[in-house]
């Protein structure tokens, strides 16, 4: 009687089970082109990703900026990487403690037709939400060195 690696014999049922069934061509053993693979991979991962999106509810795919918080006696002061968005377009809201940034970053006009190269930062809607220490604030906005910088003066 041979013995298969899972230390069944080969006539054993459970082995006879698994070598009647047919996996589909997907999950087969079997060379496949590199990117090819890689590809399949990314688009299954976007569908399961889109599918988790719309199940629970968000509503408009969007991403988060990076920040900076810093906090001194008298202030916080957040910058946010935003390169390209005016300060004006970005909102903040503060609700139950959570300071929330939202806003958009899109392609200016006259670039909308041009051929992309490279495209690494984030377009579309962006909101990034940040748990705020006890207190009052009064929030102001400037640009520092590339960065939407917000100011939340404490009260």
């Amino acid at each position: 009687m041979s013995r298969t690696r899972a230390g069944f014999p080969g006539n054993h049922p459970h082995m006879l089970f698994f070598q009647s069934q047919r996996l589909p061509p997907r999950l087969a053993m079997q060379p496949k082109n590199p990117l090819d693979w890689m590809l399949s991979e990314a688009l299954d991962s976007l569908t399961r990703a889109d599918r988790l999106r719309q199940q629970f509810g968000r509503q408009e795919a969007c991403w988060e900026p990076p920040i900076d918080v810093l906090e001194t006696e008298h202030e916080l002061l957040i910058l946010v990487a935003l390169p390209g968005v005016n300060p004006d377009n970005v909102e903040t809201v503060i609700h139950d403690g959570v300071l929330v940034i939202s806003g958009q970053r899109t392609l200016p006009p006259e670039l909308r037709n041009a051929r992309i190269h490279r495209l690494e930062l984030p377009q579309g809607r962006f909101e990034r939400r940040i748990a705020l220490p006890f207190g009052r604030y009064a929030i102001s906005r400037f640009v520092m060195d590339g960065c939407v910088a917000l100011r939340l003066a404490k009260s």
